[in-house]
């Protein structure tokens, strides 16, 4: 255990726990960023490497990504520092805007700096998405490959089929050899947990027992959790209504880091501090323990010859993923001249100031965000 290398490994991911706005993709983007730009602790590759696997796991795949970080850095105890550290300021800060709300009845308006952020977030996707695709972009194969993958996301197809195909594709493409198509393969229902029976009146375990199985069967972005989280507490047990639980994914969204924390403010309305721990300590337990059985494995995945071209089709994947994230994310975010004055204004200064650091990009885009609100342009 290198106790320098633990810090160098909690202040990062501390940081962006602080500053990581926009969700996974944005994340990751950060991520790269300080990883392999300014400390150069893995490759390009290897990162690349590493979101493919991530992808194809349970889980919040930016907070399992800060776990295999953490882990290429210092190690086993990398790995759990990493996580927490990068869990906890969105945790706390989740925890006390839940404990505000169940003592006044309201969230705090945020409208006006998430109207700012969401444009800048933007330019950082995308600054990423060049940086990691000259990396994945190996040949026009891959780029065909990368190119469907971005279409079938568009088209609502789930995101873990797709990249399985992608990886898939590519072994078939790149080895020559004839492989049986996968079977179709049935996703996983947030109703499923309506076969297991609660009492109106939940307790500290059934909390626990709840969150455990959604951490550990939720894939894709952390907006399905939403479905889950409908189907648990408002439909099936009416625990919450509509209006908390739009409530809480509105504070998940304005919160840094990952947007599993809702989970933090549905405990504490369930059963307080103790609920908000256990809630929290539920959702993210199972992304600490596959990504420990996983990582060991994906430097071994790049030396077979086979699985290297099922990582390169699965990383091209996963860049046709963040553009198709990122094509969404316009047509949502882009809807009048000032949130596109400031999406250009960050991507010329994501690519004119390319050592500036991302916190000073979302700063901008939040202050611009709330002046354009304060002169109602």
């Amino acid at each position: 255990m290198d106790p320098v290398r633990i810090k160098e490994v909690c202040y990062v991911f501390l940081k962006l726990g602080i500053i990581g706005f926009g969700g996974p993709a944005a994340h990751i983007a950060m991520m790269e960023e300080e990883i392999v730009n300014k400390r150069k602790w893995i490759s390009r590759e290897h990162f690349l490497d590493l979101i493919g696997a991530t992808n194809l796991i349970p889980g919040p795949n930016s907070t399992e990504m800060s776990m295999h970080c953490g882990h290429e850095r210092a190690g086993f105890p990398g790995l759990f520092f990493g996580g927490i550290c990068f869990i906890f300021p969105a945790a706390l800060i989740m925890g006390i805007l839940a404990w505000l709300y169940a003592s006044y009845g309201s969230i705090p308006e945020v409208k006006p700096f998430l109207y700012g952020i969401k444009p800048a977030i933007i330019a950082i996707i995308i600054n990423a998405i060049y940086k990691l695709g000259k990396t994945a972009l190996k040949n026009w194969q891959l780029g065909l490959i990368g190119t469907g993958v971005v279409i079938a996301s568009l088209a609502g197809i789930n995101e873990i089929y797709a990249l399985l195909c992608a990886g898939l594709i590519a072994i078939i493409w790149f080895s020559g050899k004839d492989w049986l198509r996968p079977s179709s393969l049935s996703s996983f229902s947030p109703f499923i947990f309506s076969l297991i029976p609660f009492s109106k009146s939940i307790t500290l375990g059934e909390l626990f027992w709840i969150f455990i199985k959604i951490g550990a069967t939720l894939f894709g972005s952390g907006y399905v959790l939403v479905a889950y989280l409908q189907a648990e507490f408002v439909d099936k047990t009416g625990w919450l209504t509509q209006g908390q639980l739009l409530d809480a994914v509105a504070l998940g969204q304005f919160t840094p880091g990952p947007l599993f924390t809702t989970a933090t403010f549905i405990g504490y309305q369930m059963a307080s501090l103790p609920g908000a721990v256990i809630a929290t300590i539920g959702i993210f337990l199972p992304s600490f323990l596959f990504v420990l059985v996983l990582n060991p494995f994906v430097p071994k995945l790049r030396k077979s010859r086979v699985m290297s071209y099922f990582l390169d089709g699965v990383n091209i994947g996963a860049i046709g993923v963040m553009l198709a994230v990122t094509f969404e994310l316009c047509s949502s975010v882009l809807t009048d001249l000032s949130a596109w004055f400031i999406a250009i204004a960050s991507l010329i200064t994501v690519f004119g100031f390319r050592k500036l650091n991302s916190t000073w990009i979302i700063a901008g885009g939040a202050i611009a965000g709330y002046l354009f609100h304060v002169m109602n342009l």
